[in-house]
C-alpha cells in the first residue's frame, strides 16, 4: 500500500470534550462556485443537463433512472440492484463487456450504482470518446439483450456480492439488512437493496426484461454530461442517438405509501457470528430530501458526527472510550428517510452503555441548542465539502444529477447550501426535537454469539408483513432483443482528436535548514491540500514493537506542547478543514485540506503537530487501546486477515513482514520511549518534505513554508534507521480455518520489486494486465466468465526497499480451490506467453487515465506527490510517467512477468471455513498448513 496507508481505524484527531476551550475565531465560509448547467427535455421525455468545463481533458456521462430498491417487486427483493449489473451486458449492437472497451479500455472508467430511490450509470472518459459513450447510453437503454447464459453468470455475482459485504464482513448484517428492516414498517424502503439469496433465485429471465421495459424508458430517465466538449456537437448527437427511443404510451408504476409516524420505541436484540466487538444502532425517521428541515438535519449531522471535533466522537470515543467507531448516516430520500446513530463499542464496554451515550447526546441537543462555535464549525465543514466535490466534472455531474432524482430540482445542491448558510442555532434544536423524539427511536442491539445467555433468544428482524410491495406487472408487448448480425451490427463511432492532459509542473525548493518545499498552483476552486512527509514508516518498527510508526504518526495530532487534542480538532475544524496523520510502509505523513482562504492558520496548526508533539501517556493509552480494539475487528474479516497473513508469509521476518498497525501483543509492549525514538528517526527538516497544492503560487506556498519551518532544527538522536535487509523466506501453503465465514479470503503472492527497480513500468503494465480493472484477466476469468466473486484483483506493491506482487479475491468456501488454480495458472500465462499488443494498449490506457483522473483533484497531486518522496523517487519522473508506460511493449511484460510473477515463488493463503474446501486444495498441495484462526500469530514469522 502506498502513502497514508489505509488503517483499521481512523486515527487523525481525538479530541476530548471538556478539556479548558481556547477560543477559536469563527472562520468565515468559503464561497462555492454555483453549478453552471443548460437543460433541455426531448420530445421523448429524455431530461438532458450539460455542464461545460474545459479546464478538464475528461468528460462524464451519467445517466441516472428513476427506479430503485423501493421498486423492486413483490417477492423480488435485490432485483433493481441485479438488474444494475446486466446493463452491462450485450445490446443489439455492442457485444457482452463492450462498455468495458469502451472506458476502461481508452483510459477511462464506469461504474454504477443502485440507491432505494435510483439507479445510476456513470463514465468518465477522455473527451475525444464522449460520442462513443452516448451511443452506448442510448442503445443499452434501447435494446438491452438478456440471455440466460448471462443472467445467471450474474445473479452468481449478485450472490458474491451479499457474501461479502453482509455475510463475511463484521457488521455486515447489521448495516446492510437490519438497519433497512427496523427502520419502516409499511414503506418498502424496509427491503435490503442487496436483496436475499432465495429472492435472488426466484427472478426469471421474463422478470428482467418485463422490468426493463417498465422502467429503463427515456421519459423515466435523465442523462447528465460534464467535462470538455462543444456545446452544439453534444446536443447534436443527443438528439442523434437518444431521440429516436420512442417514449411508452403506459404510465410509470410509483411507489406511493406512506410510512405511519412511529409512537412507540422499538428495541431488538440480536446475537450474531463474527461479531468480534458489541455495537448499537439508534435509527430515526426522517421527512423525505426535499423537506425545508433538510438543511438543519445536516447542520445537525455535523454537529454530532463531523470530524473528531465532532459531540460523538468526543463523547463516545475520546473522553469515555465506550466506542472504537461512531458515526450518524443520514439517509434523505425521495420518501420518507433515516437518520442513525452508530457505536461500535470499545472492548470490555456494552451495547447497553453505548446505547445510553448515543441516547444522551440526542437529548443534549433536544435541551439546548448548539453553541455558536459548533454552527460554524459545521457550516464550514460542510462547505469544504462541497468545494471538494465539485473539483471533478463529474462531481458536478453527481450533484445535479442527485438534485433532480431524489429532490426534484436541478438546483437542490447550491439551493442546499444557501440553506445551510441561513441555518441557527434555534433550527437545529427544533428539528432534533422533531424528528429525533425517544417514542421515534429504532434501536438494534448487536452482540457477539459467544456473549449469547444460555436460555436467551435472539429477536427475529425481517421485513415487516405490512411492508406493501406490488408484483411486477408484465407490459404488453415487451420487445426481446437479441444481437445483431455482424452485418448488421452498427459499431460505435471513431474518437476524436484527443485533448492532452495538463500535467502538474511542481515547484521544488529547500529551506536553509535542508528541508524540502514543492508547490503546485492549481486554481479554479479555492481549496490547497497540504502533505507534510517524514522518513521512518512501519519498515523501522523494532522487533517486538510492529506498529510503533503507525501510533507515533497518529500520536502527532494528539497534542503538542502548546495546544491540547481537543483544541487540535477544534481549531482545524472551525476552519472547515480536516487533519490527519498516518504511517505508510516507508514514511510518516501529517496531511491537510481547507479553504485556501484559511490556509495560513491551518498550516501553523500542521507546523505544530509536526514539530511538538507531546506524547502524553493518557494520548498513548488512549490510541493504543481503541488500535487493538480495530485490529480484533480486522482479524475476523477473511479477506483482511488473508492479506495480513500473506504479508507475513511473502516477507517473513523482514521489516515488511509485521502488520503495519501491529498486533495486540506488539503494541502493548511500545513504551512512551519507543515513541519518542521512532519520531525523532521520523521527523528530520532534512529528511521532510511539505507539499502545498492549490489556490496558492510558489512564492506564496515558500514564504509560507519559511515562517513556519524555517527555525526548525534535527533534534539529538535523530539519526534515520537503516535501510532494511530482506532475503525471501520459502513459499508456502497456509490455510487459516474461520468456522462458519462467509466467504473465503484468497491470496497469491510473492516478492516482487522495489519502486527503482529498472523493470517498475513493464512490471506495473502486467499487473495491470493481470488484475487492474474490470477487463483485467483475473476479472475476466473469476468474475466474468464464471460468476466465482464480486471482483479480483492484483496489486503490484513497489515498496521503497524491495515489495511484492500478489491477486487477491474473495468466494464462496467451497470455489476457494478453483479460484486458486486460476489465479496461479494467469501467473504462469503472463511469463510463458506474449501479451498481445492489443490488450496491453488498454492495459497501459487504464493506468495512464488512473493518473489522468487523479491529478484533476488538488488531493490527488498531492498524495501523488507525496508518494514519489516516500519512495524515493525524483519528482521530475511525474512527467515522465505517461511515457514511459506508453513505451513498455510485450516482450518486456513477459520479461519482467517470468521474473516476478512465476507462481512457483508464491505463497498461497485461503481463510475461510476449511471443511469446505481443505480437500480438494490438500490434494494439489499436500503440504499445506492449517491454523485455526484463533491461533494465527501475525508477530512471528511462522504465524504461530
Amino acid at each position: 500500500m502506498r502513502l497514508g496507508l489505509a488503517l483499521l481505524i481512523s486515527t487523525a484527531l481525538f479530541a476530548p470534550a471538556y478539556a479548558q476551550p481556547r477560543a477559536v475565531p469563527a472562520a468565515a465560509q468559503a464561497t462555492v462556485p454555483p453549478i453552471a448547467y443548460t437543460e433541455r427535455t426531448l420530445p421523448n421525455g429524455l431530461r438532458v443537463y450539460a455542464i461545460r468545463d474545459t479546464s478538464s481533458a475528461n468528460v462524464s456521462v451519467q445517466v441516472w433512472y428513476d427506479v430503485g430498491s423501493k421498486d423492486d417487486p413483490a417477492g423480488r427483493s435485490g432485483f433493481a440492484h441485479m438488474f444494475e449489473h446486466l446493463m452491462f451486458k450485450a445490446t443489439r449492437n455492442l457485444v457482452p463487456e463492450q462498455l468495458d472497451r469502451l472506458t476502461e479500455d481508452v483510459g477511462g472508467y464506469n461504474n454504477a450504482s443502485t440507491a432505494d430511490d435510483y439507479t445510476n450509470y456513470f463514465e468518465v472518459v477522455p473527451a475525444n470518446h464522449l460520442q462513443r459513450l452516448l451511443f452506448a447510453e442510448a442503445d443499452r437503454m434501447a435494446t438491452l439483450v438478456v440471455d440466460p447464459k448471462t443472467f445467471a453468470s450474474e445473479r452468481e455475482v449478485v450472490k458474491e456480492e451479499l457474501r461479502s459485504r453482509i455475510l463475511a464482513q463484521p457488521y455486515g448484517k447489521l448495516f446492510g439488512l437490519y438497519a433497512p428492516m427496523v427502520s419502516y414498517s409499511r414503506h418498502p424502503y424496509a427491503r435490503p437493496g442487496i436483496g436475499s439469496i432465495a429472492d435472488l433465485d426466484a427472478a426469471t429471465i421474463d422478470d428482467i426484461r418485463a422490468f426493463h421495459a417498465t422502467y429503463y424508458r427515456p421519459d423515466n430517465a435523465v442523462l447528465v454530461v460534464a467535462g470538455n466538449f462543444d456545446p452544439a456537437q453534444l446536443n447534436r448527437w443527443v438528439d442523434q442517438y437518444f431521440g429516436p427511443i420512442a417514449k411508452p404510451a403506459r404510465p410509470i408504476p410509483r411507489v406511493t405509501i406512506d410510512e405511519p409516524v412511529r409512537q412507540q420505541p422499538v428495541t431488538k436484540t440480536v446475537y450474531e457470528a463474527n461479531t468480534p466487538l458489541p455495537a448499537v444502532l439508534i435509527s430515526y425517521p426522517l421527512p423525505p430530501a426535499n423537506h425545508p428541515d433538510q438543511a438543519a438535519l445536516k447542520v445537525l449531522d455535523a454537529i454530532l458526527s463531523g470530524g473528531d471535533n465532532s459531540r460523538l466522537h468526543q463523547s463516545l470515543v475520546y473522553r469515555d472510550q465506550i466506542a472504537q467507531d461512531v458515526g450518524v448516516q443520514l439517509d434523505a430520500k425521495q420518501g420518507p428517510g433515516t437518520l442513525s446513530l452508530y457505536a461500535i463499542l470499545a472492548g470490555g464496554k456494552s451495547a447497553a452503555d453505548g446505547e445510553a451515550a448515543l441516547k444522551r447526546e440526542v437529548a443534549r441537543l433536544i435541551a439546548a441548542p448548539p453553541t455558536a462555535a459548533e454552527l460554524a464549525e459545521a457550516k464550514n465543514e460542510i462547505t469544504t465539502a462541497e468545494l471538494l466535490s465539485r473539483e471533478t466534472a463529474e462531481g458536478k455531474a453527481s450533484a445535479l444529477a442527485q438534485g433532480v432524482i431524489v429532490e426534484r430540482d436541478p438546483q437542490a445542491a447550491d439551493k442546499g447550501l444557501a440553506a445551510i448558510g441561513r441555518v441557527t442555532a434555534a433550527d437545529v434544536q427544533r428539528v432534533a426535537r422533531t424528528w429525533l423524539a425517544a417514542n421515534r427511536a429504532a434501536t438494534v442491539r448487536y452482540l457477539p454469539d459467544t456473549a449469547k445467555p444460555a436460555n436467551a433468544t435472539s429477536d427475529t428482524i425481517a421485513v415487516a408483513s405490512s411492508v406493501v410491495t406490488t408484483p411486477l406487472a408484465v407490459p404488453p408487448g415487451i420487445a426481446v432483443f437479441t444481437p445483431a448480425p455482424e452485418s448488421q451490427r452498427i459499431l460505435p463511432p471513431a474518437p476524436a482528436a484527443p485533448v492532452q492532459v495538463a500535467i502538474p509542473i511542481p515547484v521544488e525548493r529547500r529551506l536553509p535548514n535542508g528541508m524540502r518545499v514543492v508547490v503546485v498552483e492549481k486554481r479554479g476552486l479555492p481549496v490547497v491540500t497540504a502533505a507534510l512527509v517524514g522518513g521512518g514508516g512501519a519498515v523501522a518498527d523494532p522487533e517486538g514493537r510492529a506498529g510503533v510508526g503507525e501510533l507515533t504518526a497518529g500520536l502527532l495530532t494528539q497534542g503538542t506542547k502548546t495546544r491540547s487534542a481537543t483544541e487540535i480538532a477544534r481549531a482545524v475544524e472551525s476552519l472547515g478543514g480536516s487533519i490527519g496523520s498516518g504511517a505508510g510502509w516507508d514514511s510518516q505523513s501529517v496531511t491537510l485540506t481547507v479553504g485556501s482562504a484559511q490556509a495560513a492558520p491551518a498550516l501553523a496548526i500542521l507546523a505544530d503537530v509536526a514539530r511538538n508533539p507531546a506524547f502524553a501517556q493518557d494520548e498513548i493509552e488512549r490510541l493504543r487501546t481503541r488500535t487493538i480494539d480495530g485490529v480484533s475487528v480486522a482479524l475476523t474479516d477473511p479477506g483482511q486477515l488473508a492479506g495480513l497473513v500473506a504479508d507475513r508469509v511473502v516477507f517473513g521476518a523482514s521489516p515488511y513482514g509485521h502488520p503495519a498497525t501491529g498486533t495486540p501483543t506488539s503494541l502493548k509492549a511500545i513504551t512512551r520511549d519507543d515513541v519518542v525514538t521512532a519520531y525523532r528517526r521520523a521527523w528530520q527538516p532534512a529528511e521532510a518534505t511539505l507539499v502545498l497544492v492549490g489556490d496558492l503560487t510558489a512564492d506564496a506556498g515558500m514564504a509560507l513554508a519559511t515562517r513556519l519551518f524555517g527555525d526548525w532544527t534535527a533534534q539529538p538522536g535523530s539519526a534515520a534507521a537503516p535501510a532494511p535487509v530482506y532475503a525471501a523466506p520459502e513459499p508456502r501453503v497456509i490455510v487459516v480455518d474461520m468456522p462458519g465465514a462467509g466467504q473465503a479470503g484468497v491470496v497469491v503472492a510473492r516478492p516482487g520489486i522495489a519502486r527503482d527497480d529498472k523493470d517498475y513500468f513493464p512490471a506495473a503494465v502486467a499487473n495491470a494486465t493481470l488484475g487492474v480493472g474490470f477487463s483485467s484477466r483475473l476479472n475476466q476469468e473469476i468474475r466474468i466468465k464464471r460468476g466465482l466473486a464480486y471482483g479480483a484483483r492484483s496489486e503490484l506493491d513497489a515498496r521503497r526497499w524491495g515489495g511484492a506482487i500478489g491477486a487477491s479475491t474473495q468466494t464462496k468456501n467451497p470455489s476457494a480451490p478453483e479460484v486458486v488454480k486460476i489465479i496461479t495458472d494467469e501467473l504462469r500465462r503472463l511469463g510463458i506467453e506474449p501479451a498481445p499488443e492489443a490488450e496491453l494498449a488498454t492495459r497501459k490506457a487504464v493506468l495512464t487515465g488512473n493518473f489522468g483522473r487523479t491529478i484533476e483533484r488538488t488531493s490527488g497531486i498531492a498524495g501523488t506527490i507525496a508518494t514519489y518522496v516516500a519512495d524515493g523517487v525524483p519528482l521530475a519522473r511525474i512527467a515522465t510517467f505517461l511515457p514511459s508506460v506508453e513505451a513498455v511493449g510485450p516482450a518486456a511484460v513477459q520479461s519482467v512477468a517470468a521474473r516476478v510473477m512465476d507462481p512457483k515463488a508464491a505463497s498461497i493463503v485461503v481463510v475461510g471455513d476449511a471443511k469446505q474446501f481443505l480437500e480438494p486444495l490438500r490434494a494439489a498441495y499436500p503440504r499445506l498448513v492449517v491454523i485455526p484462526a484463533a491461533s494465527v500469530d501475525l508477530g512471528s514469522a511462522n504465524l504461530r
